[in-house]
């Protein structure tokens, strides 16, 4: 049987399930702490998810915004990494179950973060393709590149059309994003790379449930985006929620119907929490109830942060926090200090965690983009630039900042994107995924 091969050292053994920003930020609060601190990951790398939707629309490669887990960690001599899937916790026994062997541990965090919510709708979760990993934003690209590929072999401007319609479901940041990065795909890049089709054959959906676009932002960030999205072409369709969707034809709760093939799920996430976690603190949509020390209720050395973590301690967020990295990453922060406090038994309570909103924002594109923070509305070129510099800053590792920024730097003054091609296998995966064969 594998084993993790993890030495005991006596010390207190804190495992952190889940390298994304927050149990990045937890590990790195206990580098000099008297612990031993193993974290678990199903890949080998830190993910930087507010880009995803520039790989999947050809802006960036992937190895833009990954880095190595082992990399960021490789001057903390009290960590240890290992690639494995958890499978389940025992917590009476203080073992967690994993697909390379149990593991026993002193305080367990779960920093497992989101995976795309279809709202338990079987028929549109077949269909439609999420974006929450690296390998479904490559998949993204490939189908959409080979979309255009195909359409030249067509004559009927209707099969065409259903080929280049592409609908992104959900309103929200990675919504808006997405659908603004599709048009200037069909702006700048469709005129040059397949002069044969017209550009007018591509269409642009953004569909929202509710009455407005960015609705965790202003009344005026929404409008301001609503207004650069309409400019670049895009559809955008309020009060519409998805009912139906085969893979060919979209049904919408209006009555409307789309012919698309190529339908993006952006409209809701849930927690993905594991097998032992007690039942009754786990929610419909998958987060784990915490209290305000982001202990799983029912527990004594369980926590979770980030997105799995449903935490209520305050009235502006009566249904728990957003589920965006700076939550995860003020989490992990508290909890590494609360975690000292514990292990070095300095008599000091716990400090009950206090969300510190840092501001919200969203680009639509090229020179346009909204942003709110130190009570500032901003938007347009302004807000771009801002935009551009904290996802910057917030990248990990200097060559991936720099990768970036020349990728950004390139693409402003060529109107061009550099990775427009279609990697076999992965076209064949997409082509499965999505079980069309046209």
């Amino acid at each position: 049987m594998i084993q993790p091969n993890i030495p005991e050292t006596g010390q207190p053994r804190v495992v952190i399930v889940g390298g994304g920003f927050g149990g990045i930020n937890l590990a790195k609060k206990l580098k000099h702490a008297p612990v031993q601190v193993v974290m678990l990951d199903r890949n080998n790398y830190h993910l930087f998810q507010p880009l995803l939707y520039q790989v999947s629309t050809a802006g960036l490669e992937t190895d833009s915004i990954a880095f190595p887990l082992r990399g960021i960690f490789k001057n903390q001599s009290n960590f240890i990494f290992r690639m494995a899937e958890v499978t389940g916790v025992r917590p009476a026994e203080n073992i967690l179950e994993t697909g390379i062997g149990e593991l026993k541990y002193d305080y367990l965090i779960f920093a497992t973060g989101s995976n795309t919510n279809f709202f338990g709708n079987k028929v549109i979760e077949e269909h439609a393709i999420g974006m929450k990993s690296l390998i479904e934003a490559v998949q993204i690209r490939n189908y959409v590149i080979k979309q255009f590929e195909e359409s030249l072999l067509l004559k009927d401007e209707a099969q065409i059309k259903a080929k280049l319609s592409f609908v992104m479901v959900g309103g929200g940041p990675t919504g808006v994003e997405l659908a603004g990065a599709f048009a200037e795909l069909r702006k700048y890049i469709m005129p040059k790379d397949y002069p044969e089709l017209p550009v007018s054959l591509m269409n642009i959906y953004l569909i929202e449930g509710s009455n407005r676009i960015l609705n965790g932002m202003s009344e005026h960030s929404s409008q301001k985006s609503l207004e650069s999205l309409q400019k670049l072409g895009v559809n955008v369709l309020c009060n519409a929620v998805v009912k139906e969707y085969d893979g060919k034809t979209l049904v919408l709760s209006n009555g409307e119907t789309l012919s698309t093939q190529s339908l993006l799920w952006a409209a809701g996430v849930k927690g993905v929490p594991v097998a032992g976690i007690p039942a009754e603190v786990i929610l419909p949509n998958g987060r784990i109830q915490v209290n305000e020390f982001n202990l799983v209720n029912g527990t004594q050395n369980i926590y979770a942060i980030g997105d799995i973590a449903q935490m209520v301690n305050d009235p502006k967020f009566p249904r728990g926090y957003p589920m965006v990295a700076q939550v995860a990453i003020q989490q992990g922060a508290n909890l590494a200090e609360n975690l000292l406090k514990t292990i070095k038994s300095s008599g000091r309570s716990p400090k009950p965690f206090k969300y510190k909103d840092l501001g919200s924002m969203a680009t639509i594109g090229r020179n346009h983009a909204v942003a709110e923070f130190a009570g500032m509305k901003l938007s347009g070129f302004m807000a771009w630039m801002v935009w551009m510099a904290v996802h910057l800053m917030s990248l990990l590792g200097f060559r991936n900042k720099l990768v970036v920024f020349s990728n950004w730097f390139y693409r402003y003054f060529t109107f061009d994107r550099g990775t427009r091609i279609i990697i076999k296998r992965g076209a064949a995966n997409i082509v499965k995924l999505r079980q069309t064969v046209n």
